[in-house]
């Protein structure tokens, strides 16, 4: 048997304390009713580490006793689209390393000009894993690791692809799309459209 957790042990201890005191039928009524707890905090103890955290949702509120997010809110400034090729290695000039260039993202092929968040995606920025390269991958698993940010997210399991959806659009409504990546690996060149 699993060794017990501290909250099983102090039931089991009831219960002994219980068995001793009680007549049998009185013993038998408690143990009916404390199993059900007992299930409870052994399933509790074993459950599963949560999902990792989705993209944020923002909500606006005048409200002073409501939550209110750190996150920016959706912009209403943002330009059309641009379409200007890039390549994933002239992406990685606007990775924030140089001071005098923008700062730029691409998630599923789309170049985001994220310049104004320097201090997210600049260098030593939290997120500047995925400045100046397009780190599909990372976002859908939502990984910091070197290793996952990187364009080919054709392994992403469903959930993980909705996930990389959510983050696409929570930059389309935040940062000027600048261009595409035209050299995508070719297991997603054909999804990165989408």
């Amino acid at each position: 048997m699993a060794a017990c957790t501290a909250n099983e042990s102090t039931a089991v201890a009831v219960l002994d304390s219980l068995q001793t005191n009680m007549s049998s039928s009185y013993f038998i009524y408690a143990l009916a009713l404390a199993l059900p707890l007992l299930y409870l905090l052994r399933r509790r103890s074993l459950s599963p580490t949560p999902p990792p955290p989705r993209p944020p949702v923002t909500t606006q509120t005048d409200d002073k006793n409501s939550l209110k997010t750190i996150m920016q809110a959706p912009r209403n400034d943002i330009d059309t689209p641009k379409n200007d090729p890039f390549t994933l290695s002239q992406l990685a000039e606007y990775d924030g390393s140089d001071a005098s260039k923008p700062i730029y993202v691409s998630i599923k092929g789309d170049v985001f000009d994220v310049t104004r968040k320097r201090d997210v995606y600049g260098s030593g920025g939290s997120y500047n894993i995925f400045a100046g390269k397009d780190g599909s991958k990372g976002l859908g698993m939502s990984s910091l690791k070197p290793e996952d940010a990187v364009p080919d997210y054709s392994a992403l399991p469903e959930n993980e692809r909705k996930v990389l959806d959510d983050w696409h659009s929570f930059f389309m409504k935040r940062y000027n799309i600048v261009g595409r990546v035209t050299d995508m690996p070719e297991a997603v060149a054909s999804l990165s459209s989408d």
